[in-house]
C-alpha cells in the first residue's frame, strides 16, 4: 500500500523537499492517508496535469459519451442544510462547505474521463479515483506563497450573470470569510500577507453548461528555506479553507456530524514540486470508484442567508464531465 499516515506522510513530504527531489504528493481530506512519490518513482497508472506541468499525452476525444447522475433527495439534503443553519443559529460556525456523494453512470472509464477533462488540474490515481479542478490549492514560486479561494458559482449563461453574482449579498459575505481565513492561514506561515485580486471571475466549461466561478489572490512572503520543510507547511494550512468552512476547527467537527458519506481524497489536495517551486490543486469535481460503481462528491458553503432550493441546485451542477 502506498498510503502514509499523517506523521510519516508529511516527513516524507520534508524528506523529498530537503533532498530537492522532484515529486508528487497527494493528501487525503483528513489527512490520514497521505502519497508522496519522486517524479522519476511513479507508477503508470498515477497522471496528473497542474497547469503546463503534465505527465501524460493529451488525446483529443472521438467516441460519444453517457453521462446520468442520482443525486440524494431534495428533502434528504434540506434536512442536512437545517441542522447547518442551527449550528451557524447558535454561533458553532459562520460558513460550511456541505457536501454530498452521488451515483452517476458513464459509458467512459475513469482513465478515459480523466485523460479529456477540460481542467487546470487533474489527477488520476491508479483506476481508484480522478479529480477534473478549477481551483489552486497554493503555489510557491521564489520565496512567495499565493492562495486562490474560490467562492461562488453561477450559470455563465443568465443575463447579467457575472454582475449578478458580484452584487449577491450572500455570496459576497461566503467570499469575504474564505478570504479573511486564508489570511490568517497564511499569517501562521509567512509575513508581508496581502489579497493582490479580490473576487475576479473566471469562466469555466461544466457539461453542457458554462459556469462563472469568483476567485480572490491572496500572498505571503515565507522563509527562505521553505523548500526543507514542504510536509511541515502544508501540514499547517490543512485542511483548506474553502472546503471547510470558518472557523475552521469548529467547522470541521459539524461537517463530520452532518455529512452522511467519508469524503476521503475528495476535497484533499494534490500537488507536484519540481525541485525549485511548487504547485497545487484542491481535489473538488472528484469522481471515484466504490465496488465497479462511479460516485461524484460536490458541494457548496452554506451560510445563514443560503436557499435550500439554489443551494442544491449548484450542488446538482457541479456534477459534471467537463468535455
Amino acid at each position: 500500500m502506498n498510503w502514509l499516515n499523517k506523521e510519516d506522510g508529511f516527513n516524507q513530504i520534508n524528506t523529498l523537499g530537503q533532498s530537492r527531489t522532484p515529486f508528487l504528493f497527494i493528501i487525503s481530506y483528513d489527512q490520514n492517508k497521505i502519497f508522496a512519490k519522486a517524479l522519476d518513482n511513479l507508477d503508470d497508472d498515477i497522471c496528473y496535469k497542474l497547469e503546463d506541468w503534465r505527465n501524460y499525452p493529451v488525446k483529443k476525444r472521438e467516441k460519444p459519451f453517457t453521462f446520468s447522475k442520482s443525486p440524494v433527495d431534495f428533502k434528504c439534503y434540506q434536512d442536512a442544510l437545517e441542522k447547518v443553519l442551527e449550528e451557524i443559529r447558535s454561533g458553532n460556525t459562520y460558513l460550511l462547505n456541505l457536501t454530498f456523494k452521488t451515483p452517476i453512470e458513464t459509458n467512459y472509464s475513469l482513465k478515459e474521463i480523466f485523460t479529456y477533462a477540460r481542467a487546470k488540474f487533474k489527477l488520476y490515481y491508479k483506476d481508484e479515483f480522478i479529480c477534473f479542478s478549477p481551483e489552486r490549492f497554493v503555489e510557491i514560486e521564489d520565496n512567495t506563497i499565493a492562495t486562490y479561494p474560490m467562492k461562488g458559482t453561477i450559470d455563465a449563461n443568465l443575463p447579467f450573470a457575472k454582475e449578478k453574482i458580484l452584487a449577491d449579498k450572500k455570496e459576497m459575505a461566503e467570499h469575504v470569510m474564505i478570504v479573511d481565513l486564508m489570511r490568517n492561514d497564511l499569517g501562521i506561515i509567512g509575513n508581508h500577507v496581502n489579497v493582490e485580486k479580490f473576487r475576479y471571475v473566471e469562466k469555466i466549461k461544466a457539461g453542457q453548461k458554462e459556469l462563472l466561478q469568483v476567485s480572490s489572490k491572496i500572498t505571503a512572503k515565507i522563509p527562505k528555506d521553505w523548500r526543507d520543510h514542504i510536509g511541515t507547511l502544508l501540514s499547517q494550512l490543512l485542511p483548506a479553507g474553502s472546503i471547510t468552512g470558518t472557523p475552521k476547527k469548529s467547522t470541521v467537527n459539524i461537517i463530520n456530524q452532518v455529512e452522511n458519506f467519508d469524503r476521503e481524497f475528495y476535497t484533499g489536495v494534490f500537488g507536484v514540486f519540481d525541485g525549485e517551486s511548487l504547485r497545487s490543486g484542491v481535489m473538488i469535481r472528484f469522481i471515484e470508484k466504490e465496488n465497479k460503481k462511479l460516485y461524484y462528491k460536490s458541494g457548496g458553503g452554506i451560510t445563514l442567508d443560503s436557499d435550500a432550493k439554489s443551494e442544491y441546485e449548484e450542488l446538482v451542477d457541479k456534477i459534471y464531465l467537463p468535455f
